[in-house]
């Protein structure tokens, strides 16, 4: 059987929550571009490439301004303020949310139900073991993409790192409607580029 209650503690650990918290120094509202020295580094560090518009945008305009700030911490290269973005599933294809549609509904249906139990022990045994699997489940639906800017309201816009939909942007709109969605201008994907000059909720297609 698996334990998917050590899988989850292994897998949350990606998060390194708190170690991003402490401002940079120096901190502005618009920091200043990287180097190419140090997106190599930071590359090198987290094992992708930048996609090419993100990469640009941190070599001549900024390290942060209207996304989260790339910087450099006591403990390595990391977004400032981002505690969501799995740094050991960067290197992992993002996947397409048609992908495991039907691992999802298979999960929801597998929920355990108080009434299919005759002992409450057993019952929360089997809900913590599903609950772990969700959680799982939830964290590598983002896999290979940075948390790149918060929408409030616990919506967050997704800039794809790795794998074959390496550079577009999404929406995570699991706080309400438990949906990651593609950004779109005009019918196509939006570049990051153009992306900078909208509000992701106008490129949601809802």
């Amino acid at each position: 059987m698996t334990d998917w209650t050590a899988i989850d503690l292994r897998i949350a650990r990606g998060r390194r929550s708190g170690e991003f918290d402490r401002p940079p120094a120096g901190r502005i509202a618009s920091p200043p571009p990287l180097s190419e020295a140090e997106i190599c580094e930071a590359e090198a560090e987290l094992g992708i490439r930048f996609p090419d518009q993100y990469r640009a945008y941190l070599l001549r305009r900024s390290a942060g301004g209207t996304v989260n700030r790339l910087y450099r911490s006591a403990v390595g290269w990391g977004w400032y303020g981002d505690s969501t973005t799995n740094y050991d599933l960067l290197t992992t294809d993002f996947p397409h949310p048609d992908s495991y549609r039907a691992y999802e509904d298979d999960l929801d249906a597998r929920e355990p139900r108080t009434q299919d139990f005759a002992d409450h022990d057993a019952y929360q045994a089997a809900w913590g073991q599903w609950n772990a699997e969700y959680g799982v489940f939830q964290e590598r639906r983002t896999s290979g993409a940075v948390f790149i800017q918060e929408n409030g309201c616990g919506f967050s816009t997704l800039l794809v790192v790795s794998g074959p939909l390496r550079g577009s942007l999404w929406f995570d709109g699991r706080a309400t409607c438990d949906q990651i969605l593609p950004l779109n201008l005009r019918g196509r994907p939006v570049s990051f580029m153009d992306w900078l000059t909208h509000r992701s909720m106008d490129l949601v297609g809802w």
